[in-house]
Protein backbone atom coordinates (compact mmCIF):
# COMPACT_ATOMS: atom_id res chain seq x y z
CA UNK A 1 0.00 0.00 0.00
CA UNK A 2 1.66 3.07 -1.19
CA UNK A 3 0.30 6.53 0.03
CA UNK A 4 1.56 10.31 0.05
CA UNK A 5 1.63 11.96 3.04
CA UNK A 6 2.10 15.02 3.88
CA UNK A 7 4.74 17.04 6.13
CA UNK A 8 3.29 19.63 8.64
CA UNK A 9 5.68 22.71 9.87
CA UNK A 10 5.96 20.56 13.21
CA UNK A 11 7.50 17.77 11.13
CA UNK A 12 4.01 15.64 11.96
CA UNK A 13 2.46 13.50 9.34
CA UNK A 14 -0.80 11.62 9.74
CA UNK A 15 -1.43 7.98 9.19
CA UNK A 16 -4.42 7.46 7.56
CA UNK A 17 -7.04 5.48 8.66
CA UNK A 18 -7.20 2.37 6.63
CA UNK A 19 -3.05 1.65 7.91
CA UNK A 20 -3.55 2.67 11.48
CA UNK A 21 -6.21 0.19 10.90
CA UNK A 22 -4.48 -2.52 9.54
CA UNK A 23 -1.39 -2.30 12.07
CA UNK A 24 -3.21 -2.18 14.72
CA UNK A 25 -1.99 1.45 15.87
CA UNK A 26 -4.78 3.58 18.18
CA UNK A 27 -4.53 7.24 19.09
CA UNK A 28 -1.45 7.32 22.04
CA UNK A 29 0.19 4.46 20.56
CA UNK A 30 4.14 4.17 19.57
CA UNK A 31 5.94 3.67 16.89
CA UNK A 32 10.10 3.05 15.57
CA UNK A 33 10.76 5.31 12.70
CA UNK A 34 14.42 4.49 11.51
CA UNK A 35 16.23 5.21 8.67
CA UNK A 36 17.87 2.32 6.30
CA UNK A 37 19.83 2.65 2.95
CA UNK A 38 18.21 6.17 2.42
CA UNK A 39 14.25 4.77 2.98
CA UNK A 40 12.81 6.11 6.21
CA UNK A 41 10.35 2.89 8.15
CA UNK A 42 8.04 3.03 10.44
CA UNK A 43 6.64 0.05 12.18
CA UNK A 44 4.29 -0.45 15.56
CA UNK A 45 6.41 -0.39 18.47
CA UNK A 46 6.13 -3.11 20.78
CA UNK A 47 5.61 -2.26 24.41
CA UNK A 48 6.18 -4.47 27.26
CA UNK A 49 5.09 -3.33 30.47
CA UNK A 50 7.77 -4.28 33.48
CA UNK A 51 7.52 -4.75 37.17
CA UNK A 52 10.24 -3.31 39.58
CA UNK A 53 11.39 -5.19 42.36
CA UNK A 54 13.36 -4.07 45.73
CA UNK A 55 16.57 -5.75 46.33
CA UNK A 56 14.67 -7.12 49.81
CA UNK A 57 12.34 -8.93 47.57
CA UNK A 58 14.76 -10.47 45.30
CA UNK A 59 17.10 -11.55 48.44
CA UNK A 60 13.77 -13.33 49.75
CA UNK A 61 13.46 -15.24 46.30
CA UNK A 62 17.06 -16.22 46.24
CA UNK A 63 16.97 -17.57 49.49
CA UNK A 64 13.21 -19.53 48.74
CA UNK A 65 15.58 -21.16 45.79
CA UNK A 66 18.42 -21.84 47.90
CA UNK A 67 19.29 -25.80 47.64
CA UNK A 68 20.27 -27.68 50.69
CA UNK A 69 23.74 -29.31 50.48
CA UNK A 70 22.33 -32.82 49.88
CA UNK A 71 20.20 -31.76 46.79
CA UNK A 72 22.92 -30.06 45.22
CA UNK A 73 24.66 -32.76 45.66
CA UNK A 74 22.31 -34.70 43.95
CA UNK A 75 22.01 -32.51 41.37
CA UNK A 76 26.07 -32.26 40.53
CA UNK A 77 25.98 -35.95 40.77
CA UNK A 78 23.30 -36.72 38.18
CA UNK A 79 25.15 -34.05 35.52
CA UNK A 80 28.37 -35.32 35.56
CA UNK A 81 26.90 -39.26 35.02
CA UNK A 82 25.82 -37.80 31.63
CA UNK A 83 28.43 -35.84 30.70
Amino acid sequence: MRQHLTISKKGQVTLPAELRKKMGLEAGGTVIAEEKNGELILRPAAVVEIDLYTDEQIDGWDEEDRLDAQTRDMILNKLSEKA
